[in-house]
């Protein structure tokens, strides 16, 4: 064989390289094992991935204020809140239209419910507010329509406001149709650009949101509002357009004496005198950005002020106290769990196979029950009319009235979880055991090692990967849960998992809930962390 056919390249069967026709089946066989495990990884994306980023999300996310209140949160760009001194009047005429919007959709009651998480009343300021705008408005609206009644229809609001080709297009459309976008006229956007804007949002939502002509549905007040404005600064004489003679006369009935009008500072204080509280407006501005880090403030007890972060009031300090409580009695019950999972788990490892396999039905038999049923079998146990009590007060270890109070409290949390969660640490620590072989502490005691001696040398160092497993899983799954310290552990035996269910559930303070939520799932991290430095996740095994 020659050296130029030594020196070419190897080929497979079918004539192609051999490093190709490899790296082709590689290929193939990695595609092969992806499409197995995507669904896996599809379920896991979903349902674990996409919500832990969520809540991450929902701590920061506070695009509500600025969405609602766009032009309010720009005149508070300036404001001093450390003075003490109300905003100015281009800040209440920029409420007054922000909130009117917001009011008709719907969208106040959920700003101020946002705002009510920071300061109290401010819920039912925002749903007072939003029926009362109108009063504002209607100062303006009545005098006009009292001039002339075309005021008050809506064909020459729109003949006046309108594009003559949208005034055309709007003409012939009927229900069931894409309504054509509203165009305001060149000459009415510059002569009362405040008009113009107030009717383009007005045409909008009835296009949009009602579905509805604005050539049959008479303006809001707002605009009518929006109107004496522009007349009040604009020189119409020189407009010959639509109704030209309607805005004509109605100039002039700006301009006379006896125009009634109302200042918009006066007419938020006629609405509720909490708009005169500097504090309110504090609060718009402070939570006017779209990111915000108030959620994480205060789920450490902390709020934002002018001044920059700051405590709560020490009787407000709820959060710091529930972590505290948490870590503690979730590292109390995993002990717990321990200390009664170890001889059991012993037990078992030891005992000929028939019967291990009877005493692990009995380990099992509680995941046949519901969480509920057993969570609840341990209030009637432990109340103070209990079966304990009961028992305690017929030997005669108790008076009876003296009855112990086991219910309510801490006491009646580590109990009732430390029953639940047994069987996650029997489970790991049997697996574990059950692995090591009985010839090495029979080879200690042959050796002159006493029965202590065989089992702290011995026998435990080899059980320490299963305490490891189970620690670990005992104390992830009792630091989240909520239903049995709900339900047994009263006012001082509740976990921080209580209060993010409360605010997910009943307040519907998502930001908050997942402000705690990420601070939980870093502590558990931060613990997980210090667990591998100290112990080594490398010896945590579940057998084998």
């Amino acid at each position: 064989m020659s050296d130029a056919t030594n020196s070419g390249p190897v080929l497979s069967a079918d004539g192609t390289p051999l490093k190709r026709s490899l790296a082709r089946a590689l290929r193939r066989q990695k595609m092969r094992a992806l499409m197995l495990i995507a669904p896996l990884l599809i379920f896991v994306l979903v349902t674990f991935i996409l919500p832990i980023a969520d809540m991450l999300w929902r701590s920061v996310e506070n695009q509500i204020v600025t969405n609602t209140m766009p032009r309010t949160v720009v005149a508070l760009a300036d404001y001093d809140g450390a003075s003490g001194e109300l905003p100015g009047e281009a800040t209440f005429e920029a409420a007054y239209y922000d909130l009117y919007i917001a009011a008709e959709r719907k969208l106040h009651t959920r700003l101020g419910s946002r705002l009510n998480y920071e300061q109290t009343g401010a819920s039912s300021l925002f749903r007072k507010s939003g029926r009362g705008l109108d009063d504002i408005g209607e100062v303006y609206m009545d005098q006009f329509e009292d001039l002339d009644k075309n005021w008050d229809e809506a064909e020459p609001w729109a003949e006046l406001m309108g594009d003559p080709a949208w005034l055309e297009a709007q003409g012939k459309w009927q229900k069931g149709q894409t309504q054509p976008t509203f165009k305001a006229s060149g000459a009415i956007k510059e002569l009362l650009p405040r008009t113009a804007e107030q009717y383009a949002l007005f045409a909008e939502f009835q296009q949009v949101d009602k579905d509805k002509s604005p050539l049959r549905e008479e303006p809001w007040s707002a605009v009518h509002t929006a109107l004496y404005q522009d007349l009040a600064e604009a020189d119409v004489s020189g407009y010959t357009g639509p109704q030209a003679d309607l805005l004509k006369a109605a100039d002039a009935l700006v301009a006379s004496p006896d125009f009634e009008t109302v200042t918009f500072k006066a007419g938020f204080e006629e609405i509720d005198e909490d708009w005169m509280d500097p504090e309110i407006w504090v609060t718009i501005q402070t939570y006017s950005p779209e990111l915000t880090n108030g959620y994480f403030l205060n789920a450490v007890d902390m709020q934002k002020s002018p001044d920059g972060a700051e405590f709560r009031d020490e009787r407000e300090r709820i959060y710091g106290l529930l972590f505290k409580r948490t870590i503690f009695m979730s590292m109390v019950i995993t002990i717990s769990c321990i200390l009664l999972a170890y001889p059991v788990s012993y037990l078992l490892s030891n005992l000929p196979a028939r019967s291990a396999n009877l005493l692990m039905i009995l380990v099992l038999l509680p995941f046949w029950t519901s969480l509920l049923v057993r969570t609840s079998a341990w209030k009637v146990m432990l109340q103070q009319q209990g079966v304990i009590n009961d028992i305690l007060v017929w030997i005669g270890m108790v008076a009876d009235d003296s009855r112990l109070t086991m219910i309510n409290n801490q006491f009646g949390t580590i109990v009732a979880m430390t029953h639940i969660l047994l069987p996650f640490m029997i489970l790991p620590m049997y697996s574990v055991m059950s692995t090591i072989p009985p010839s090495y502490t029979r080879a200690a005691k042959s050796l002159g090692a006493t029965n202590w001696t065989t089992f702290w040398r011995v026998y435990f160092p080899q059980s320490v990967p299963g305490i490891g497993a189970g620690s670990i899983l005992v104390f992830i799954l009792s630091i989240g849960y909520y239903i049995t310290p709900e339900i047994v552990g009263g006012t001082t035996g509740t976990f921080i998992s209580n209060r993010i269910a409360y605010h997910i559930s009943s307040s519907l303070n998502w930001g908050l809930a997942a402000a705690l939520g990420t601070i939980l799932l870093a502590v558990v991290l931060l613990l997980y962390w210090a667990y591998d430095r100290i112990v080594g996740i490398d010896n945590v095994k579940l057998g084998g």
